[in-house]
């Protein structure tokens, strides 16, 4: 269960919080890519495993300045900052006051206490989905590569604007022309993180099967547009209703929180992605495909 994963993560992290680690390093002690694990952590604890790591070394050199002689630049080397200046306006951030301030005693000071991660029962919401099978496909796609950061940021834009340009630019709209009125569905491809890389792919396209012009496929590679193919898999299929992107977001946080922890699956390292169908179902904005196996 992914709750387990979360809460063996934290422990790892506690253990480990004077090391100089990242949410990579944590990530493995799991045995998951950067890329899911950033995501899963993400979305059920509302913070990065970046963010917590940080706000838990911010906590305990606060209470080593208050109890202890330890000097600022003692703290800032020891909690992994390369200078005290970094360290002194990240803890100024956080705290509301600065490392020497936190040394009088009286100075208010933060406090963020472990997470205990508890499976909180919610009464009776019905979430569809269906169970379905793929065996190898291949699409065109635009692709870009973004940070793992900025996954469940709700500031960033950077995944919308892209589709955005995509359609400003018509170079969606020429590459649906490829496929038959009524098949014309766009698909949002997103690749699973390779171990130790800190970026995922994103891709804008279209399937091809025997209902796209292959004929003009070598026209669009040559302007930009990438082969993007997938290996057979199980994927458990949501639907996203709503009337804009939110309602992905949405259905991911219920994948965590509600899908993995009641079926026992969990997600596998293989490609996600929205379908925009053409001639959709009324008030569905996208259909998430999830690949998944059961543990």
């Amino acid at each position: 269960m992914s709750i387990q994963l979360i809460q063996q993560a934290i422990c790892y992290m506690e253990e480990h919080i004077y090391e100089n680690i990242n949410y990579i390093d944590v990530a493995d002690s799991i045995h998951m890519s950067g890329y899911n694990f950033h995501r899963m952590f993400s979305f059920i604890t509302g913070m990065t495993a970046n963010e917590y790591i940080r706000n838990r070394r911010l906590t305990l050199a606060a209470q080593e300045l208050q109890a202890t002689g330890i000097s600022v630049i003692e703290a800032a080397y020891k909690y992994g900052y390369e200078t005290p200046e970094s360290f002194s306006k990240a803890f100024s951030r956080f705290h509301g006051s600065t490392p020497k301030q936190a040394k009088q005693k009286g100075t208010s000071l933060h406090l963020f206490n472990p997470l205990v991660i508890k499976i909180k029962m919610e009464g009776g919401n019905i979430m569809d989905y269906r169970m379905e099978h793929t065996e190898y496909q291949k699409f065109i796609a635009l692709v870009k590569a973004f940070s793992n950061e900025i996954i469940n940021d709700d500031n960033d834009n950077s995944i919308p604007s892209f589709w955005t340009e995509c359609y400003e630019k018509d170079l969606i709209g020429t590459l649906k022309l490829l496929r038959p009125e009524g098949k014309r569905d766009v698909y949002g491809l997103c690749s699973p993180a390779k171990e130790n890389e800190t970026h995922f792919n994103y891709g804008i396209g279209i399937i091809i099967d025997e209902n796209t012009n292959i004929t003009e496929l070598n026209k669009f590679l040559n302007n930009g547009y990438s082969i993007w193919e997938t290996n057979p898999a199980d994927y458990a299929v949501f639907k996203c209703i709503g009337s804009d992107g939110e309602c992905i977001g949405e259905t991911w946080d219920k994948f965590f929180k509600e899908f993995i922890p009641q079926t026992g699956y969990i997600q596998t390292e293989d490609t996600d992605f929205e379908i925009y169908f053409e001639n959709g179902e009324s008030g569905v904005f996208c259909e998430l495909w999830i690949p998944v196996k059961k543990i």
